[in-house]
């Protein structure tokens, strides 16, 4: 077989990821909007009864999720990220026809009822699915198979935020250890990614996704974004280590009663937040940019990054399909807004200073968590168009993921795919007995 088959190959996986992606933000844009409109303007509720209706709406979508997920495709949980890379190990095992209908339908349901979670995650598992129904068709096994999992990975993180950078980056970087390394299979990592974005280009619009306007900052600033990056190093490390504890945790609790419970009280609290603190609930890449062009109070702020951290804890903790990418730059935006804000009680700040933190804080805390630094730097410039603040961006990104290291922490996905492979070997011993 040529190169050029193969990479003819990856540029239709490519442009399948780019069709699929957006349908699939489409439906959540969608599905979001159309519920509660329904309750309000359809059946004219208000009031308690409102929120009861969005209660029962918001059990009702995510205990529907978790249980296709549980019935049809358990692999389906969560992020997806972990999944493939295991896949890439040879540690797991693509199974594509089953994963792609769960992954997407019960990622719509469980993004729309407003738990805190990204649609990246979910877009990059369907896009290595696709990349692995097609190597099945060629009957490609080995490092071409590992190649299109990487591509059609690498196109889903592409179409989730239109960052074909930093998704073929995020394939270097994120799965340095997997990835079969080979002019072949780089380059149908950049065809897909590639293929990926021109197709959601033409569908959604080549606006940056989070686009933000900032001044280019003096190196005045520069200390300041120094301390952000040793303050989101230490958070990240916690993030990681309260997102296991809070997995761990709900496993228990569903062993000891029924995996079901803790979901369906997260979608009723889910729901009415939807209406009462809407801040609180969704992915947040939105949040973000309005909270960027707003002014709130320390206090404010404060409260939002605490809602939103418990929020991310325990709709992740659920088991529905739903990624952190999100909910990560989300929090990192407010958290960098918050900084600002306090600093600015401090010093006088110039023209444009909070928002710059919070666009930093994206890098800073994606690197401290995902450990992937120039994933993060680049990922930021792409989303949000703020080329001017590139070196704010990289210094904020560098000492977060440098405090992140000291602190021993260690690539959420990586600890994840762990976690997953060592439940599944408790469990086995017990299935045949």
């Amino acid at each position: 077989m040529g190169n050029g088959l193969y990479h003819v190959v990856a540029a239709l996986v490519g442009a399948a990821v780019g069709i699929v992606g957006s349908a699939f933000h489409g439906s959540v844009d969608g599905l979001t909007g159309w519920w509660p409109a329904f309750l309000q303007n359809t059946l004219h509720l208000s009031g308690p009864a409102l929120y009861a209706g969005a209660a029962l709406v918001g059990a009702a979508m995510t205990v529907t999720s978790l249980w296709l997920v549980r019935s049809f495709a358990p692999e389906a949980s969560g992020s997806g990220v972990p999944e493939i890379e295991g896949a890439m190990e040879g540690l797991r095992r693509v199974r594509w026809k089953r994963v792609l209908p769960v992954k997407f339908f019960g990622g719509v349901l469980a993004l729309s009822s407003g738990m805190v979670l990204g649609r990246e995650g979910p877009t990059i598992h369907l896009g290595a699915s696709i990349g692995k129904a097609a190597s099945d068709l060629m009957r490609w096994e080995a490092e071409d198979m590992r190649g299109l999992l990487a591509a059609g990975g690498a196109a889903g993180l592409a179409a989730a935020f239109n960052a074909p950078l930093a998704a073929i980056l995020f394939v270097i970087e994120e799965t340095r250890r997997q990835f079969p390394y080979s002019a072949r299979t780089y380059t149908a990592v950049i065809l897909a990614s590639l293929a990926s974005a021109i197709v959601t280009e033409s569908i959604t619009g080549d606006v940056p996704f989070m686009l933000m306007h900032v001044p280019d900052m003096a190196a005045a600033t520069f200390p300041a974004f120094v301390v952000l990056g040793l303050i989101l190093g230490a958070v990240g490390v916690g993030f990681n280590h309260t997102l296991i504890w809070s997995l761990n945790h709900v496993r228990r609790l569903g062993l000891r009663t029924s995996f079901y419970i803790y979901p369906t009280a997260i979608g009723l609290i889910v729901g009415i937040l939807m209406f009462t603190l809407p801040e609180a609930t969704q992915g947040g890449e939105l949040l973000a940019v309005k909270l960027a062009g707003e002014h709130r109070t320390l206090v404010g702020l404060a409260v939002i990054v605490l809602l939103r951290f418990i929020m991310t804890m325990g709709s992740y903790a659920t088991g529905v399909a739903g990624g952190i990418f999100a909910p990560i730059l989300a929090l990192a935006t407010t958290i960098g807004l918050c900084f600002g804000t306090g600093l600015e009680h401090l010093v006088a700040l110039p023209e444009g200073t909070h928002m710059a933190l919070a666009i930093a804080a994206m890098g800073g805390l994606f690197a401290a968590t995902i450990g992937a630094p120039m994933v993060g730097m680049v990922l930021v410039m792409e989303l949000t168009g703020a080329y001017s603040i590139l070196v704010p961006v990289m210094i904020t990104t560098l000492f977060a993921n440098m405090v992140a290291q000291w602190l021993g922490g260690r690539p959420i996905y990586e600890v994840l795919l762990e976690r997953t492979l060592a439940i599944e070997s408790e469990s086995r011993p017990a299935a045949t007995s």
